[in-house]
């Protein structure tokens, strides 16, 4: 019989995850159905988008043959009936408070790094990059891990260095730039450019770096089809681009630069950001979402 959810402590919140400690070495990470956007929780939550991410987390940590936290399958008996399909039970580490990012395609807050310094991160680029070049080889952009509600703050590496130690933050950078590649290199295979990824780490008994929290879903993740990329123009992505878009545009009368809350999400925005989220995990693994395990 699987335990009940409030049997466990719970540790904390994030913007999607509850965290809860099942021993002194296992965690359990509940994803929610949550979304965020500009640092605001919306209204109505995207239903299945836990069950989404979870899914696609446990297809890369599969895949991609670099050691993780998983301590146990997707209907581990530890996980109670309420949060099949949406947990993980994980081992637990200490983290890297480094926010471990990979660009092979030049856009986002990497785009006006470029624009105003002509590097990103202390990493010079070439002249003449636009909207969504692709990168002459993907680059180590790494951020702080900001507190919930604050925005994560590009630094260089050498930032890096002075708060891991050279050691740890070489192998962070080739760590992440392999396991990059590795994801960019199976998207490929499918249609689909892994633009830019966010990776966290923990650090194993022996010191050895652990792939931890979610792992290239499209929360993380930035996901263009290969077939309508043009580079120049901001690139349909894989994620949560239709609610920023809603958000930004005439029809939610929102102002981001005030202090009033968003307006709730209309029904039709909610229904496509579940089909683009579902869509990225289908196309990508190439498993039927109906499949996956839900609640019992």
């Amino acid at each position: 019989m699987r335990p009940a959810l409030d049997t466990y402590t719970h540790l904390a919140s994030g913007k999607v995850r509850e965290i809860y400690e099942i021993d002194s070495d296992t965690l359990l990470l509940v994803a929610s159905d949550r979304i965020s956007a500009y640092d605001h929780i919306l209204t109505p939550a995207i239903p299945d988008k836990g069950r989404i991410l979870t899914a696609m987390s446990f297809f890369w940590f599969d895949v991609l043959g670099v050691a993780n936290h998983l301590a146990g399958g997707p209907t581990d008996e530890r996980i109670p009936a309420e949060a099949v399909g949406r947990a993980m039970v994980v081992r637990r580490l200490p983290m890297v408070q480094v926010e471990c990012v990979a660009r092979g395609y030049l856009t986002g807050s990497g785009l006006i790094d470029y624009r105003a310094t002509g590097a990103v991160c202390g990493v010079r680029l070439p002249e003449g990059l636009v909207e969504a070049s692709r990168l002459p080889e993907p680059i180590f952009t790494p951020a702080t891990k900001a507190a919930q509600g604050d925005h994560d703050e590009n630094i260089s590496f050498e930032r890096v260095v002075e708060q891991e130690g050279t050691d740890l933050a070489e192998r962070l950078r080739t760590a992440t730039l392999d396991i990059y590649g590795r994801g960019a290199s199976l998207a490929a295979d499918r249609g689909i450019i892994l633009a830019d990824t966010k990776f966290e780490f923990g650090l194993g008994d022996d010191g050895e770096l652990v792939l931890a929290d979610e792992v290239l879903t499209p929360d993380s993740s930035r996901y263009w089809e290969a077939a309508t990329y043009r580079p120049g123009e901001v690139q349909p992505s894989f994620d949560k681009q239709i609610v920023r878009n809603w958000l930004t545009g005439p029809d939610s009368g929102w102002d981001r630069v005030a202090d009033a809350p968003p307006p709730a999400l209309p029904e039709y925005v909610v229904s496509r950001t579940r089909a683009r989220y579902i869509e990225a995990y289908e196309w990508i693994s190439q498993k039927s979402f109906a499949d996956w395990p839900d609640h019992e």
